[in-house]
């Protein structure tokens, strides 16, 4: 397992594995969010089982997968309400730990400088500098209203089906 930190609170990792969950707990991180489709992976990392490993840890697991080129508002979204409603660190993975900078990036467009957006991730190797444009933009783009959490209480909202959300592909043409 390979902790790559962009901030106090949220770090990435290429693929990690069940057994992978004591250790990341006991790192201090209690949220986990997955942004790999289970069609790009083996039945032994699918969700369900990554999700069970996490929760007998004592770590919250958030789904939240999207495949190279597709990621949408929906999934923007979804990253910024389970940070948002963390109780704490939140580790995200994906194949490389590339789609999980980038989706954090988008996320926190608004709330970071867009150089350190860029700056933090090329730390490890994730070329974000294409995104600029993108990450300025979305501030004007948010629809706080639709957001999948209650503001109030940063939990995530249980009334709203990720179809209620946005459902538009961003403008990006790299490889997440």
């Amino acid at each position: 397992m390979d902790i790559r930190r962009l901030t106090d609170a949220y770090a990435v990792s290429p693929q990690i594995e069940p057994g992978d969950m004591a250790a990341i707990a006991a790192a201090g991180y209690k949220v986990v969010i997955d942004n790999r489709p289970d069609g790009e992976i083996p039945p032994a990392l699918h969700t369900d089982v990554m999700r069970k490993a996490a929760q007998a840890a004592g770590l919250a697991f958030v789904a939240n997968p999207f495949t190279s080129g597709m990621q949408t508002m929906d999934n923007v979204t979804a990253q910024r309400a389970a940070i948002e409603a963390a109780d704490g660190p939140v580790f995200a993975y994906c194949a490389s730990g590339n789609r999980c900078s980038v989706v954090w990036a988008l996320a926190m467009a608004g709330k970071m400088p867009t150089d350190e957006l860029v700056a933090r991730p090329a730390q490890y190797g994730y070329r974000l500098d294409h995104l600029r444009a993108v990450i300025d933009s979305l501030p004007c783009r948010r629809v706080r209203q639709s957001a999948p959490y209650d503001g109030e209480n940063r939990k995530l909202r249980q009334d709203m089906p990720p179809s209620s959300f946005a459902h538009s592909v961003l403008p990006i043409s790299t490889t997440l």
